[in-house]
């Protein structure tokens, strides 16, 4: 073991995830208090010793998005000030990663923002899960470890035991996704082509593939307002597609998103639990992955200096 004592804590913003990362590693999670004052603002008190210790902080970005940042930058000066040896932040999700570069005149690059003040709040390390767009890592000036959900996904998809299954991406950012999961459930690829013949005209969306008569999975890296996802389920459908599934690690899922999965017809819509499925109610076909397995063995290994690559694939 490490000579300098491991503590986990974690925030409000997904206490499921953290409890079962803690059952994962064999400890308790340590005691932090985390108030909320009427006028918003936001309180915390680490209520156990981290003088020299290794801390990691688990909380994800995820809504309500800014007063969960702001709670993580609060638990990190905490333990920075108590003097603990290194703090890891622990974001299963990471919120802003939309916003990675400019795209028009006059615009931050909001996700660099989210990297300098997550550094400048005290963070040594962060270890994250698949990041929107990669090149975040490299808006950090400390080590970052992007995990991936693909182990966890690709058991539960065997699991199923399905037959003449393609793995479909719903745009061409994210082929290199599907292929990937393609490779090693040993399925077909297809990927979703969304363009505009002329403009003013609606957008098609055409197949990339043989999906005819095939079991599609649909994966991505998360689903919003589920719209776009959806609308490929009906060009699948035209080429012949039999069963429909969706796949994607976080579960952001804004709006309209229950009743647009709904709709959809999809025989199941699989998703991790980065973000606490915040749902007024549950999703017809809905299934939830733990990745506590992956966040735990990860945060093992960086606690006792081991390599953490091979938990990147």
């Amino acid at each position: 073991m490490s000579e300098n004592l491991l503590k986990v804590f974690t925030g409000t913003s997904n206490p499921v995830l953290a409890d079962e990362i803690a059952e994962y590693l064999g400890i308790e999670l340590s005691k932090i208090e985390v108030k909320r004052f009427q006028d918003g603002e936001i309180s915390v008190k680490i209520k156990d010793n981290v003088r020299g210790q290794d801390v990691f902080i688990i909380q994800s970005t995820c809504r309500p998005t800014n007063d969960n940042i702001i709670e993580l930058l609060l638990i990190m000066d905490a333990a920075l000030r108590a003097s603990a040896g290194r703090i890891t932040a622990v974001i299963p999700y990471f919120g802003y990663a939309r916003q990675d570069r400019k795209v028009e005149p006059r615009v931050p690059i909001s996700s660099k923002v989210m990297a300098n003040i997550i550094q400048i709040a005290g963070a040594d390390r962060v270890l994250t899960m698949e990041l929107h767009a990669e090149q975040i890592q490299g808006f950090f000036d400390i080590p970052v470890d992007n995990l991936y959900s693909a182990p966890i996904a690709i058991d539960y998809i065997k699991n199923l035991g399905l037959k003449n299954v393609v793995m479909v991406s719903p745009d061409s950012g994210g082929a290199e996704r599907a292929r990937f999961y393609a490779k090693n459930i040993n399925a077909g690829l297809a990927i979703i082509d969304k363009r505009r013949p002329e403009p003013n005209v609606a957008e098609v969306q055409y197949v990339i593939g043989d999906v005819d008569g095939k079991n599609c999975i649909l994966v991505d890296d998360m689903v919003d307002t589920g719209g776009s996802i959806s609308k490929a389920v009906g060009a699948l459908r035209k080429q012949g597609a039999k069963d429909v599934y969706c796949l994607f690690t976080h579960p952001v899922l804004s709006g309209d998103a229950a009743n647009n999965l709904e709709s959809a017809g999809f025989k199941e819509i699989i998703f991790t639990n980065t973000i606490p499925f915040q749902g007024p109610r549950e999703i017809k076909g809905m299934k939830i992955l733990s990745t506590a397995s992956l966040f735990g063995e990860a945060i093992r290994r960086i606690h006792e200096c081991e390599s953490v690559s091979s938990l990147f694939v």
